[in-house]
C-alpha cells in the first residue's frame, strides 16, 4: 500500500482544499508522484464538483500519469444537497468499496495519495459511519487543519482528542487568514504555554510535508 494522508479539519470551510493543493505541490517538489481523492463531495450541482475539479486540475498539472482522469475518478461519491453525507444521501449506506477502488486505482500512478475529507471528524456519512471511522478504514495518517480565529483552542483540542482516542497518528496545521490577525494575542499563548507545535499552512508547508511523510 502506498502512503495515504487524510486531510480533515475542525469544521467545514476551514481550508481543506486549499491545504490539500498546497501539500500536493510540496510533495511533488520533493520528487514524489502525487495523487488525490475526495471520497465524498456534497453540494454537487449538474455534475459539477467544485472541490473535486480544483483538486483534479492541480494533480494533473503535477503528475502527467493522471492526464486522462475525470472528476468522477477522484470523487467517487457525490450528492446534490450541500449537507452532511448522511442527510444529503437520505441515509444511504456508505459504499466503502467504491472509495477503495478509487484510491487503489490512484495508487497505481502515485507514490503518495492525499485524501480530502468532507467537513470535520464527526460528520456522519451514514447511520453507522462517521468521517473519523473512514480514516481508520483507510489506514491513513492525518493532517488536521484548524483555524486561527477565536475558538480555535477548543476546536483544535476536541479534534485532537478524538484522533488520539482512536490512536490515529496525526499532525495539526493552522490555516490563518487575513482577518485572523488576533491569533497571536488570543490563542497562540495557550499553544506556546502547553508546548504544542504551531505550524501554519502558508508559512510552514515544506516542514508540514516533511513531518507528514515521516509519520
Amino acid at each position: 500500500m502506498k502512503k495515504r494522508i487524510f486531510i480533515t479539519a475542525t469544521n467545514t470551510n476551514i481550508g481543506k482544499t486549499y491545504t490539500t493543493k498546497r501539500l500536493l505541490k510540496a510533495f511533488a517538489a520533493r520528487g514524489l508522484a502525487v495523487g488525490v481523492i475526495k471520497p465524498i463531495e456534497t453540494g454537487v450541482s449538474d455534475g459539477y464538483a467544485p472541490d473535486g475539479e480544483e483538486l483534479l486540475e492541480c494533480a494533473k498539472a503535477l503528475n502527467p500519469k493522471l492526464w486522462s482522469l475525470e472528476v468522477e475518478d477522484i470523487v467517487p461519491i457525490t450528492y446534490e444537497l450541500p449537507a452532511a453525507p448522511f442527510v444529503a444521501s437520505s441515509n444511504t449506506a456508505f459504499d466503502l468499496k467504491s472509495v477503495l477502488r478509487a484510491i487503489e486505482a490512484m495508487e497505481a500512478s502515485c507514490d503518495i495519495v492525499l485524501i480530502e475529507g468532507a467537513g470535520g471528524l464527526y460528520v456522519p456519512i451514514d447511520a453507522n459511519t462517521m468521517m473519523i471511522d473512514l480514516i481508520k478504514m483507510l489506514d491513513a495518517k492525518v493532517l488536521l487543519v484548524t483555524h486561527c480565529s477565536l475558538g480555535c483552542i477548543n476546536d483544535t483540542l476536541l479534534s485532537k482528542k478524538a484522533l488520539e482516542g482512536l490512536h490515529v497518528e496525526h499532525l495539526v496545521a493552522f490555516n490563518c487568514r487575513e482577518n485572523d490577525e488576533n491569533f497571536s494575542t488570543v490563542s497562540l499563548p495557550y499553544f506556546e504555554h502547553t508546548k504544542q507545535q504551531v505550524l501554519k499552512v502558508d508559512d510552514d508547508i515544506d516542514l508540514i510535508c516533511e513531518l507528514l511523510y515521516n509519520l
